[in-house]
């Protein structure tokens, strides 16, 4: 694979295909940085557009604590986000109400 012309994402991927296991943000980063040939400037220009495409890639997930791994290796129950729990998190936000009001009496007309 030439990896000067591949994506930092698919180079990603590449790479945790030889894993056995999940391998945390900072080492697959750095895997990836390397075989790019990326100098330190490169480096950090490109680490957040790399979590970026990490996150929308879909053939890898975080196992949590910047932990990652392939999708395809975890079960369905790991990797499965129910909507009605999201819908229904959204929905109890709504519902509460937040009191903006300022007690006027609180302050005091000498300070102004």
């Amino acid at each position: 694979m030439d990896y000067k012309q591949s994506s930092m994402v698919d180079i990603a991927f590449d790479y945790m295909k030889s894993l056995s296991g999940p391998v945390s943000f900072f080492d697959l980063w750095n895997k990836v940085a390397e075989l790019k040939g990326y100098n330190e400037e490169e480096r950090d220009q490109n680490q957040s557009l790399f979590y970026t495409g990490l996150i929308l890639d879909g053939r890898m997930i975080t196992t949590g604590e910047n932990m990652w791994d392939l999708r395809l290796r975890r079960k369905f129950e790991e990797v499965h986000i129910d909507m009605n729990d999201i819908y229904n998190d959204d929905e109890e936000v709504e519902e509460e109400e937040v009191d903006d009001s300022v007690d006027e009496d609180s302050y005091d007309d000498d300070e102004n």
